[in-house]
């Protein structure tokens, strides 16, 4: 009997994983709303980067890393604004790019065959994995994040947005 190995995509739809994500970035977004604009740029505890900075991170990793797995195409290197310099000065500014990277992530998302999850890649030239693994870790990379905000927002005295509610 031959052993045939199903594609890792197999378990969930390209579509079920896209709302998945999207269901994280609709969250994320909730997060990045609930900071008082000043504590978005400079509240942070215990050596960590800000939210905006941390948010800034997510966008950077996302809007490439979904072109990079689509088309081949990799920026090479650090992420622009890992440090914080070069990135948005205001609340809107964030929101607006924030909004931009989920529209670049539904126009490469049904570029990305499900036959092609298990093919390997690396990531910015420097990661290596598969085309599931790496939307995985800019998944888990920004629950990861936001959870840092949801540290942040409570220190502050604020509520954070419901973690599981993700439509």
């Amino acid at each position: 009997m031959e052993n045939v190995q199903a594609p890792t995509a197999a378990l969930l739809t390209p579509e079920t994983l896209l709302k998945h994500w999207q269901g994280h970035r609709g969250l994320t977004r909730r997060v990045i709303e609930a900071f008082p604009e000043k504590d978005l740029f400079e509240f942070a505890i215990g050596g960590m980067r800000t939210f905006a900075v941390l948010a800034m991170e997510i966008i950077d990793l996302t809007g490439p890393g979904i072109k990079g797995l689509a088309t081949g195409e990799w920026s090479q290197g650090p992420m622009p604004h890992h440090s914080g310099e070069g990135m948005s000065k205001t609340k809107e500014e964030l929101l607006t790019l924030w909004d931009e990277t989920t529209k670049r992530l539904e126009i490469y998302w049904p570029q990305i065959p499900v036959e092609k999850f298990d093919d390997k890649v690396k990531a910015f030239g420097m990661y290596d994995g598969t085309i599931l693994s790496s939307i995985l870790y800019f998944m888990d990379n920004e629950v990861h994040h936001r959870a840092q905000g949801y540290v942040y927002l409570r220190a502050l005295g604020i509520e954070p947005p419901a973690f599981w509610d993700r439509p």
